[in-house]
C-alpha cells in the first residue's frame, strides 16, 4: 500500500498505527486525520508520520483503517464518502458494525475489511478476527493479515461469527481484569497485604498464561495436572462448581454477544 489513511487516532489508533510501521509501511506513508490536534501532532512528532484533514486523507489512502466509536460510525462515512479513494480497502475496527453498514453508509462500492482487535494489540499481545466483504483482493487481504499480526494473532472467521468473537476475545480481557480483581481482593481478606496479594495474584496469571501458551497441553490437561485429589485446589475448584462458574461465564458472554448484535 502506497498511502494508509488512519481515521481516529486514539489509544487503539496508535497500537495500529505502530503495527503498521513494524510490519513495513514507511512513516511518511501514514496519515492521521485526528479532531483534537494536540492529540495529532503528539503521534506525529512520536511516530514522524504525517497529518491531514479528513478529506484530503481519505481521497490519497490506498487503505483507510477507521478506528472510530461504533456510535460515531455513521457521521465519519457520511463525512468521508465524497472524497474516498474510490479504490482504497476500508479496513473497519468498530464494534457490532457490519460491513453492509459499512458499505450502505459509503456508498461507494469500496471494499470493505471488518476486524474485532483486542486490548493486549497495545502490547504486541492482541488477537485480532478478520472477516472478508465482496471484492476485497487476495492483495488487500494479505495486507491487512500482515500487519494485524504485528500485533499479535490473527484469524479468518465469516461475517456471521463477528458477534461471538466479540464475545471471547474483544470483551475478554475485561473478563480477565475483573477475576485478577476478585483473586486480588480474596488473598487481601486473608491477610495478605495489597502489595503482596497483587504480586501473587498478577504473576501466578501471567505464569499460568504462559504454560498454557507454551506447554502445548490443552487448559483442562494443565488444570488436572495441578488438582490433587481431596487437596486445596480441588477444595477452590469445587467451589467454583458449586456456583456454577461455568454457567457464568457462559451468561455474560451471551450477553456480550446480544450486545453486539444490538450495535449493528
Amino acid at each position: 500500500m502506497k498511502q494508509v489513511g488512519v481515521i481516529g487516532a486514539g489509544v487503539m489508533g496508535e497500537a495500529l498505527i505502530a503495527a503498521l510501521i513494524s510490519y513495513g509501511i514507511s512513516p511518511e506513508s501514514i496519515t492521521i486525520s485526528e479532531k483534537r490536534k494536540d492529540r495529532a501532532d503528539e503521534l506525529s512528532a512520536r511516530y514522524a508520520i504525517k497529518v491531514e484533514d479528513i478529506a484530503t486523507n481519505v481521497s490519497k489512502a490506498d487503505a483507510l483503517l477507521l478506528v472510530v466509536k461504533p456510535q460515531d460510525m455513521a457521521a465519519t462515512l457520511d463525512e468521508i464518502k465524497g472524497s474516498i479513494n474510490k479504490s482504497a480497502v476500508v479496513i473497519t475496527f468498530a464494534a457490532g458494525k457490519k460491513i453492509s453498514f459499512i458499505e450502505q453508509g459509503l456508498g461507494t462500492g469500496n471494499p470493505v475489511v471488518r476486524v474485532m482487535p483486542n486490548t493486549p494489540t497495545l502490547v504486541g499481545a492482541g488477537m485480532a478476527a478478520i472477516s472478508l466483504g465482496a471484492g476485497v483482493s487476495a492483495k488487500q487481504s494479505e495486507f491487512v493479515s500482515g500487519f494485524l499480526a504485528a500485533t499479535g494473532k490473527t484469524i479468518q472467521v465469516t461475517e456471521d461469527l463477528q458477534d461471538a468473537v466479540t464475545a471471547t476475545s474483544g470483551s475478554g480481557p475485561a473478563y480477565f481484569f475483573r477475576f485478577v480483581e476478585a483473586m486480588i481482593d480474596g488473598a487481601k481478606a486473608l491477610g495478605l497485604s495489597d502489595a503482596d496479594a497483587t504480586t501473587l495474584t498478577v504473576q501466578t496469571i501471567v505464569g499460568a498464561a504462559k504454560l498454557l501458551d507454551e506447554s502445548g497441553k490443552s487448559a483442562t490437561t494443565l488444570r488436572e495436572n495441578v488438582t490433587s485429589p481431596n487437596g486445596t485446589t480441588a477444595a477452590a475448584l469445587a467451589s467454583f462448581e458449586s456456583h456454577q462458574l461455568g454457567n457464568v461465564v457462559a451468561q455474560a458472554m451471551k450477553a456480550a454477544r446480544d450486545r453486539s448484535q444490538e450495535l449493528a
